[in-house]
């Protein structure tokens, strides 16, 4: 294995299993899948309920998925579609630190641009895509990740994102 096998591989695990429990935690987590279904309703993500089944599984395989490096740039796209949602609906507004009260988009970003660097790198050679000779990197895997998870996101969000419109303040109040 050579030093960018190797940090494909460090990247993969280490991301890959952040979404498994991330995932885990939607579905089968304190609130379970109602809170979190409840949570993204109140977002304007709907039905709710649907979009946290999603949510959910969509971080357990994908996550999976980089942890095995199988179809990895479908797995990271699922990830970054995943970050791109969570981002614009529930931390955009709060300012790029997570720390910030509602927590800033920081960490979602972090997350998204690992995955799109993890679809240019590849999954490297330790990797179900590697041992049934899958050949999808550089450029090719970049832009499945990146187009995948950028326009999956934007699909869902034009489809189904309808948050509350706050009344407009009286000009003079």
């Amino acid at each position: 294995m050579t030093s960018p096998d190797t940090a494909a591989l460090v990247l993969r695990v280490i991301v890959g299993l952040t979404l498994v429990a991330h995932g885990y935690n939607h579905v089968w987590g304190p609130g379970g899948i109602k809170g979190t279904a409840g949570w993204f309703q109140s977002m304007g993500l709907r039905p709710g309920i649907v979009h946290a089944w999603v949510s959910g599984l969509v971080e357990l395989a994908a996550g999976f998925g980089l942890v095995f490096g199988f179809l990895a740039p479908f797995s990271a796209g699922g990830i970054i579609g995943t970050m791109v949602v969570a981002g614009i609906t529930a931390h955009r507004n709060n300012g790029f630190f997570i720390f910030k009260p509602g927590q800033g988009y920081e960490y979602v970003l972090m997350i998204a641009a690992v995955c799109a660097a993890i679809g240019i790198l590849g999954p490297g050679k330790a990797s179900l895509d590697h041992a049934i000779g899958i050949e999808l990197d550089g450029w090719a895997g970049g832009l499945i990740a990146i187009l995948l998870g950028v326009g999956g996101a934007a699909l869902l969000l034009a489809t189904a994102w309808r948050p509350e419109r706050k009344p407009a303040e009286s000009a003079g109040a």
